[in-house]
């Protein structure tokens, strides 16, 4: 019975690393999962989930993927992939496993708005940790998966720094995270680290041909998103490199005074692809300063990278979404 997608090479090759750890019992209460957004951290995490949470593992210490823990797995994935957003992504609310013994923390629907939260905040984490000091459902192990990691509050850094410096035997806690520099140093320093790596570029590609893309279209959305081929996939499925090309556009006739920062800031926040298209924007950034020799172009340039990348962090928080992407495209005008 096969409960989750299977891992990609890149994907593996970190999975392989912490089922040693795991098999060799050096695979500590924590650990900080890191790596690019898209590169299936999260899928590498639910991969050792099962694992850990198997109650008739295999001699190799693999999954049975018969026990009442397999099958609530597979039962979860079919429940995934019948829910999924426009960008593949579950759709289920996190919170929300088939597993008893698996929790899940990350951005919550709050009860006032309606929307999800900016941050994680700490009456999640005292929920969880509430959960946590019963008996293990299934009697074997448990798992806890924050993600991001990176969105936790500094509260609830406090109530989770508790739990980091309790461990309790056969309970697991992974911290996912892009931006691992954001959390608190007493966080970092209590977790082994397990990095998702970009892959080689023929690797990357040979896994997009894999799944579908023509050789052309692979090769550009690889080329677009720096080598990361979580982030080419998705672009290359649907219509992220439209997008892309769009935005690098908008910035050039904006460089021109061709349209103006006002209307194109109010087009941007029209659906929720804001940040990707300002993501797209510090990309321009990057590509546009390759090769100037101008220390007052270089310096424009990066203004315009870090004013793209601060606003995508921004839309996060509870700001004006078309007031802060305009002060991103102001300095293009």
């Amino acid at each position: 019975m096969s409960a989750l997608p299977a891992l990609a090479p890149w994907q593996q090759r970190a999975y392989a690393q912490a089922a040693d750890a795991i098999s060799a019992g050096h695979f500590g209460h924590a650990s900080l999962i890191t790596g690019p957004e898209k590169i299936g951290k999260r899928l590498v995490a639910e991969h050792l989930a099962q694992r850990v949470l198997c109650l008739a593992p295999r001699t190799d210490g693999e999954a049975c993927g018969q026990c009442r823990s397999c099958q609530l797995f597979a039962s979860r994935a079919q429940m995934d992939t019948l829910e999924v957003r426009p960008d593949g992504s579950p759709a289920h609310p996190w919170g929300r496993s088939a597993h008893p013994d698996l929790y899940f923390l990350g951005y919550e629907i709050n009860a006032k708005t309606g929307k999800p939260r900016a941050e994680i905040v700490i009456e999640q984490v005292r929920a969880l940790t509430e959960k946590l000091g019963l008996t293990a459902q299934l009697g074997g192990a448990q798992v806890v998966i924050i993600e991001p990691a990176d969105a936790v509050n500094w509260h609830a850094w406090n109530a989770v720094l508790k739990s980091l410096e309790e461990p309790q035997p056969g309970r697991y806690l992974w911290l996912l995270s892009s931006s691992p520099a954001r959390l608190p140093a007493t966080i970092r320093s209590r977790c082994q680290r397990l990095d998702v790596r970009l892959p080689p570029q023929p690797e990357a590609l040979h896994w997009l041909h894999q799944r579908g893309h023509a050789e052309a279209v692979a090769a550009e959305a690889l080329q677009a998103a720096r080598g990361h081929p979580g982030l080419a996939d998705a672009w290359a499925a649907g219509d992220g490199l439209a997008l892309r090309r769009e935005v690098f556009k908008d910035a050039q006739a904006l460089q021109h005074k061709q349209i103006e920062p006002i209307q194109t800031a109010q087009r941007w926040v029209a659906d929720t692809r804001a940040g990707e298209r300002l993501g797209h924007l510090a990309e321009f950034a990057l590509r546009e300063a390759a090769g100037l020799t101008d220390p007052a172009a270089t310096r424009r340039l990066a203004a315009r990278f870090d004013a793209a990348n601060r606003a995508r962090d921004l839309l996060r928080t509870a700001v004006r979404a078309d007031l802060t992407v305009l002060d991103a495209l102001l300095l293009w005008h």
